[in-house]
């Protein structure tokens, strides 16, 4: 990653995610009384005087615990730390100086990096609150007293965090040829296990227990094929199987990382087959108008002959009948088996959602498809489409003018689809027509 990272750690419940979310001004951390929502790491872009950094709020540090989750919490947050330029301690001027705290100082200083020690809930504005000189105590320095709720004290925070980065961090520069790739389905489909083995280091939480990531966690990944952020996004559930809040939260995290997404890769469990919730996770990806890609995952457990893929593929073909625009590919991300032509498939069908057609090669396309099939008529009325252009791309959009927009007959716009993707391709993206009127604003 380009910009420099600062990590935000602490004990559970000391409002990270609050003070994260201040800084980066939206709510991307969950945020809840329940200590340890946040389970991975998430990165949100902050700017403070022109200068851009990359953020990262941890799961809550507990230093001593058995807890297998939290123990895989304390891992999370210790590989943020070796990342990060600068480590934000946050701690709470509420419960003051805790043993917890004392041992996460002395973690802290034994990595070496610069750290800004946070007092949070300093809610009262003016002179600081006597409390605050107990945290001398952790040996790091002056305290930075912060409200994260009524967000003041925060632009000194991020004053002592610029004065930790060296020059050359300061000065970098963003990188615009990343693609954006969201990695979609229900839960326990092998999402994070795919990001884990194109990374080579575990960014997210393993576990068979469905619903281990409950945000979207970012991955940077740079290989032969390009520069691709790896979203991974917690399973998509069925809505009457969602009553926890902070898994309705997820659900809304999942919308927000297709948003974000140049390209959306749909992963189904290859040994459960395709089920009613995969044409959801995939009809979001449609609605949002994102390229796609299925990923028919654990192809390493299906017992094959020679014509399973064959087979599987053309039920798949039957199943995603709304996205026949999609290409199939079968993978495992346990062996890494086909994992090489995935990276092919992503630059791929991005170039194609962002190609550019002239409007003199589709009207060539309009003109010799209505002569070939005359446009419909009705009580003696025919459509007339007098010419098209494309408007948009992402996915790419085509405006077509006519004399009757009724009579423009959606299986006709199906028709005039297909002979535009039997020419320029358009493999992997949706496609979207407007139809005017002729007069129309």
């Amino acid at each position: 990653m380009s910009k420099p990272i600062v990590a935000v750690v602490g004990r559970p419940n000391v409002g990270k995610s609050t003070l994260f979310n201040r800084i980066i001004g939206k709510r991307l951390s969950i945020v809840d009384d329940t200590p340890g929502v946040t389970r991975d790491r998430i990165y949100g872009d902050a700017e403070w005087l022109g200068h851009k950094m990359m953020l990262v709020d941890t799961g809550g540090i507990e230093p001593k615990t058995d807890d297998i989750i939290l123990a895989n919490m304390r891992a999370q947050a210790q590989l943020a730390i070796d990342m990060a330029s600068v480590i934000v301690f946050v701690t709470d001027l509420r419960t003051g100086v805790t043993a917890a705290d004392m041992d996460i100082a002395a973690m802290l200083q034994k990595s070496g990096k610069p750290i800004v020690l946070c007092v949070n809930k300093c809610d009262k504005v003016g002179e600081p609150p006597v409390e605050i000189y107990e945290f001398y105590n952790l040996g790091l320095g002056e305290p930075i007293g912060v409200s994260s709720v009524h967000g003041h004290g925060t632009g000194d925070l991020l004053d002592a965090v610029l004065a930790g980065l060296s020059e050359e961090e300061l000065n970098t520069e963003e990188d615009e040829d990343v693609i954006n790739v969201a990695v979609i389905g229900k839960p326990n489909a092998g999402k994070s296990s795919l990001i884990n083995s194109v990374a080579g280091e575990t960014r997210s939480i393993v576990s068979d227990i469905a619903g281990t990531t409950r945000d979207a966690i970012d991955t940077l990944i740079e290989n032969k094929y390009g520069k691709f952020n790896f979203i991974d996004t917690a399973g998509l559930r069925r809505k009457s199987k969602v009553d926890d809040k902070i898994e309705k939260y997820s659900v809304i995290r999942a919308e927000m990382a297709v948003d974000r997404a140049d390209v959306c890769v749909i992963m189904i469990d290859g040994v459960e087959g395709f089920t009613e919730q995969d044409s959801k996770v995939a009809g979001l990806a449609l609605e949002n108008g994102k390229a796609c890609i299925i990923a028919v995952n654990k192809w390493d457990a299906v017992e094959k002959d020679g014509t399973t893929m064959d087979s599987y593929r053309k039920k798949l073909m039957v199943d995603f009948s709304f996205m026949p625009y999609a290409p199939i590919v079968f993978i495992s991300a346990k062996t890494g088996q086909r994992v090489e032509r995935l990276f092919e498939l992503i630059k791929y069908v991005n170039e194609q959602n962002t190609m550019r057609i002239s409007t003199g090669m589709l009207n060539d396309i309009l003109a010799d498809a209505t002569a070939r099939v005359q446009p419909p008529s009705d009580k003696g009325k025919r459509l007339k489409i007098y010419y098209m252009t494309q408007a948009s791309t992402k996915p790419p959009t085509f405006v077509c003018f006519c004399n009757k927009a009724e009579l423009f007959h959606f299986s006709y716009q199906r028709y005039l689809e297909n002979q535009i993707r039997s020419t320029f391709g358009l493999e992997g993206t949706p496609v979207r027509f407007v139809i005017r009127e002729r007069g129309d604003k």
